[in-house]
This record gives structure tokens, sequence and C-alpha cells, in this order.
């Protein structure tokens, strides 16, 4: 499949201590606050003030957060992680000619860990694979791939010789995207209580990372993306609302 695992109401899993400072701090822009707006931001939550602590030095030891003085922020890798997340929500598109864009794996000899690690890299550029080796998607997104990629894959502008709709139809299941998507919309907007509401929008969020972001001629009818990254911006502005940033 060429999307991630699809998350449903089912799969809705309880907020952590971890969980809930993560959400706060990869919704935040700087995503960095301090221990005291901490502990009153984690308090609907059921996070005591010890548990909250006890999980920032887990966190700061894992490698997840990083600290000065008494403010806490997201580790390198974090930052990372909520500039894809931020990428999921804004979609940055550009008008679609009808190219593209191709990458063919060359490189020889890689272990399944480092062919994990590419399949991995090359599913979160929103690139769908053809077959082994040969990934494609739309060239209608606002990005450039990495100039690493060029040690391990050549890439080209393409134009595929049959209909481009057909195509988008077998690289992703778009109508199961789609149906979760309409799904987790009805989900967030009958979650009322600030727990629920966490977990239901971090199920967004890992939903959006794996919407392919197509162009709309390609999209079948009443594609639900942009109504769910709306739902989403709305619940960013509520949290930053909430801490009073």
């Amino acid at each position: 499949m060429n999307v991630s695992p699809q998350v449903g109401e089912a799969d809705l899993p309880p907020l952590s201590a971890r969980s809930v400072v993560l959400s706060l701090l990869l919704g935040t822009h700087p995503p960095e606050l301090p221990v005291k707006e901490l502990v009153r931001a984690v308090e609907p939550f059921g996070v005591g003030g010890s548990t909250l602590r006890a999980a920032l030095s887990r966190m700061v030891a894992a490698g997840d957060l990083r600290r000065t003085d008494a403010v806490y922020g997201l580790s390198d890798r974090l930052l990372a992680r909520q500039r894809r997340q931020d990428e999921a929500v804004e979609a940055r598109t550009r008008a679609w000619d009808g190219d593209w864009e191709m990458v063919v794996i060359t490189a020889t000899g890689r272990g399944p860990a480092e062919r994990a690690d590419l399949r991995g890299r090359l599913t979160t550029l929103r690139l769908a694979e053809l077959r082994e080796g040969v990934w494609l998607r739309p060239a209608n997104l606002r990005r450039s791939l990495p100039e690493d990629l060029t040690q391990v894959a050549q890439t080209y502008a393409a134009r595929p010789g049959r209909p481009a709709r057909e195509l988008a139809a077998e690289l992703w299941p778009l109508d199961a995207w789609a149906a979760t998507a309409r799904a987790l919309h009805a989900h967030v907007a009958d979650a009322h209580l600030p727990a629920d509401r966490f977990t239901a929008f971090a199920a967004v969020v890992r939903h959006l990372l794996a919407d392919p972001v197509l162009p709309p001629e390609l999209l079948p009818p009443d594609w639900p993306g942009a109504q769910l990254r709306s739902a989403y911006a709305d619940f960013q502005r509520e949290i930053t609302g909430a801490i009073g940033r």
C-alpha cells in the first residue's frame, strides 16, 4: 500500500503525559514552553505536576526534548517532525502541468534496514511505488527532492503513457483514504473533552501525513482533504489560545 496505516475511531489510543506534551509542543510556534505553562496546559488532561515533571525528565534523557533553564523545547529530530506536520496541514502546491516526478533507485547491495529507511523517506515525500525501485507522483508540490537522493537514485520528469486518473487510482487507495478522513472529521466534531479532542486530532495529523496531495483533476469527487486540514487548523488555533501564545 502506498499510504500509511489508516486510523479509525477504534484505533485512537489514550493519551499519556508524553503524548500530551508532544502534541502541545508540535502545535506551538516556536515549539517551546516554560514548565509553569506546561503544568497549566496539561491539567485538563488529568496530568498532574509530578507526573509531568517525571515525563519531562524521561523525554530529555531520550532526546525528545531539550531544556534551557525552565523552558522545554523540541529536539532537532522532533523539529523535523513538526515541519512535516506543518507541511501536511499547509499542503503547498502549484498548478499541475501534467508532468510527474519519477525517482528510480539505482543503488544496490543495501541491507533491509537501509531499504526500509529509503522507502520511508520516499513515502514521506508523497511518492508512491509503481513497481520495485520506481516511484512516482504528479509534479504539483512546491518542494524539492533532497540532494542526497542522488547517491542512491536518479530523478526524472515523466509523462506516463496512460490516463493520469487511472494511474493515480492504482498508486494510492484514494477511496479508502477519503472514507477514513470523513470518519475522522465526524469523530472530531463529536469530541468535546480536551483529552478526546487531543487523541482525535493526533489521528487526524497521522492521516493527513498520508494524504497524497494530488492535483484536483486526479481526485475523486468531494475529496475531504481540505475539510480535514481546516478542522486541524482550527484546533491548532484553539490550542494556541489555551496556552496564551
